[in-house]
């Protein structure tokens, strides 16, 4: 009994050092690294530049840059949770941007997803409906499908008296020829992740995979290169957590956690599936620097980015490769087109009484996922979703952000802003 004593002490021991490890790990920021400010980009970008007309204090939730109706004319599409709506922003020739809204009266929309979801040659449209911006777990939640017609989209409420709907994603989940939903239900202090049947008859049956508050994104791959789609998420309540749902066929996912961490202010602010090293799988990008429960938001040390690379059976790898105050949001592409991936971060919750602090920086990979922080712009602020496409046909990948400003400062405002790439270095 004294030996097994000893033993389990001796384990307890390596659990602590492994916990004190992992601790460090994550609440220390990379040798020299500040986290506020960077040394400016050397890829040349535009000045930052206003787009669309915002409502009062802006209240972007997601921007996205793709074609919706296949005109072979890429658009930012954008979710203004203040305007109830999804609008659409184009740039004409001159330069110029038209304003137009896609949806309209949807109650606070956090994220619009565009996918064919009747098999008729279109993109419909996914709104993920929060119903409240502010913390809550009344059933306000929602998904709605827009189907695209020949006249505009028409609505049809796929489910509702749930908590807030934070995000859908679309695939054909049961291999039965027909697309399905993967629903996070992030609610507040109870929530859930969810797949959605498509019965094939405009009818969708819910099935639950996890119980947990916090889901954000469910971004769908096929993680462990079997053919078939998984599903990923990150819970970002009670606990910080990372989980995937395997698909074992036939409407069956096995789950299983990824990682998690003891720091429960982590801050978990989203997921991004990407091949980042570019070796055939798909890993996972964590931005870290969501402390809106804070009354007074401020830059923590271990805000910025985690990298986890998919290393085969269910194996993931985490890295910490950026730093950055408040970080809330993550895009992949090849900024400077060298032929790898790069990241670009835009914080929510940065030192915003100093002026020069970081609101938008790219992670310069070196080709072997070493990746060097530039700072593009300290402002707008408060921003919290970001993506990247060609906006004027050059052929180089340009920069779109949203802010959400719910605090103060009230200054150096934006609603939706772009950062056209020029290429070169200065």
């Amino acid at each position: 009994m004294r030996s097994l004593g000893l033993l389990t002490t001796a384990v307890i021991l390596t659990g602590i050092v492994v916990g004190l490890a992992s601790w460090r790990d994550e609440v220390l920021p990379k040798q020299g690294a500040v986290g506020d400010r960077y040394p400016a980009s050397r890829l040349l970008f535009g000045s930052a530049e206003s787009v669309g007309s915002p409502r009062g204090l802006p209240q972007i939730t997601h921007v996205q840059v793709l074609d919706p109706d296949g005109a072979g004319r890429p658009a930012v599409v954008a979710c203004d949770a203040r305007g109830n709506r999804v609008i659409r922003l184009d740039r004409g020739a001159h330069g110029a941007w038209a304003e137009s809204v896609l949806i309209d009266d949807v109650g606070v929309p956090a994220h619009a997803t565009f996918a064919d979801v009747d098999a008729d040659g279109d993109l419909d449209c996914l709104v993920a409906v929060l119903g409240d911006i502010y913390p809550s777990d009344e059933p306000v939640g929602r998904v709605e499908l827009f189907r695209r017609g020949p006249t505009g989209y028409s609505r049809e409420v796929l489910l509702e008296d749930v908590r807030r709907v934070a995000d859908i994603q679309a695939a054909d989940l049961d291999a039965d020829g027909d697309t399905d939903l993967a629903v996070a239900v992030f609610g507040y202090s109870r929530g859930e992740i969810l797949w959605l049947e498509n019965r094939g008859d405009g009818q969708f049956a819910d099935h639950r995979l996890h119980s947990a508050a916090g889901g954000i994104h469910v971004p769908i791959a096929d993680y462990d290169g079997d053919g078939d789609p998984d599903i990923a998420t990150i819970i970002s309540q009670d606990d910080e957590e990372l989980w995937a749902f395997e698909n074992r066929g036939n409407g069956n996912f096995e789950p299983r956690m990824l990682w998690r961490t003891p720091n429960f202010d982590l801050g978990s602010a989203g997921l991004v599936a990407a091949d980042l090293d570019r070796d055939g799988d798909t890993d996972l990008i964590l931005p870290t620097g969501d402390n809106l429960e804070d009354f007074a938001a401020y830059p923590q040390p271990y805000h910025g980015c985690l990298w986890f690379e998919n290393r085969g059976d269910w194996t993931f790898t985490k890295h910490r490769i950026a730093d950055l105050g408040g970080t809330y949001a993550a895009a992949v592409d090849d900024l400077d087109g060298d032929g790898d991936s790069d990241i670009v971060l835009v914080s929510m919750a940065n030192d915003w009484s100093a002026r020069d602090n970081a609101s938008v920086v790219w992670l310069e990979n070196d080709g072997q996922q070493n990746f060097a922080s530039r700072q593009i712009a300290s402002a707008p602020i408060h921003l919290v979703t970001v993506a990247t496409g060609d906006l004027n046909g050059d052929d180089r990948p340009d920069i779109v952000a949203g802010s959400l400003n719910l605090r103060f400062p009230f200054d150096r405002i934006g609603g939706v802003t772009t950062w056209l790439s020029r290429g070169g270095q200065p």
